[in-house]
């Protein structure tokens, strides 16, 4: 697992109360980690905060597992360290 998923894993973990063993690549956000739009908002602060990238809330809402989040967020990183 890449550092950047380590991150968003521990952001879960601590701010959301989720289960490592929850946290899959595969796992829904909303179904999977139960998180309902209010709380992807603070995670997408969040996400700002501690990993110092700019989220898009339209982008982040279309995100649908994980995985995608991670891989998502990993291209944020990148783009910006450019």
């Amino acid at each position: 697992m890449s550092p950047i998923a380590e991150q968003i894993n521990a952001i879960l973990q601590e701010e959301f109360e989720i289960p490592a063993a929850e946290l899959t690549e595969n796992t829904s956000i909303q179904e999977g980690l139960g998180l309902d739009s209010l709380d992807a908002v603070d995670l997408a602060v969040m996400l700002e905060e501690k990993i110092g990238v700019k989220v898009d809330p339209k982008e982040f809402a279309s995100l649908e597992s994980l995985g995608d989040v991670h891989r998502w967020v990993e291209g944020l990183v990148s783009r910006a360290a450019g």
